[in-house]
């Protein structure tokens, strides 16, 4: 078997429609209504799309994880540079910056980073590739 990568992972959240929302605004990912009005959110360019399906804590779909739980997550996104301009996003969104901009080490080499959390406190990594972030 061979993995070719990640089609969907799905968040636990407390509010779908206030995550949908956040995740939106702050984001700009698409939402995306499914199946029996199910909700999801997409990102990244046409042809490659990336999506996190959003489970509800109180009734999460089947099967799910052993102990789904709100704020348990911590994801890494990569984004197009600067980091400055998602700081001043970030800024104008009232999202309070956790830590950042810092250096990390990424799947394909080392990242500058910024920190934040959802509204679950799901910890979300913002990263640019290093040297990709003029």
């Amino acid at each position: 078997m061979k993995l070719l990568g990640l089609d969907h992972l799905v968040l636990t959240v407390r509010d779908v429609a206030r995550s949908r929302d956040w995740y939106r605004q702050t984001l700009g990912m698409r939402p995306q209504t499914f199946g029996d009005g199910r909700q999801a959110l997409l990102f990244g360019p046409p042809g490659a799309e990336q999506k996190i399906n959003l489970h509800p804590a109180e009734a999460p779909f089947s099967p799910h994880a052993a102990h789904p739980t709100p704020g348990s997550a911590d994801l890494c996104l990569r984004i197009a540079g600067p980091l400055e301009a998602a700081l001043a996003h970030l800024a104008a969104c009232g999202v309070p910056l956790l830590e950042g901009p810092v250096t990390r080490s990424g799947a394909r080499g080392p990242l500058r980073s910024l920190y934040l959390r959802d509204p679950d406190g799901n910890l979300i990594e913002l990263a640019v590739e290093a040297g990709r972030d003029a």
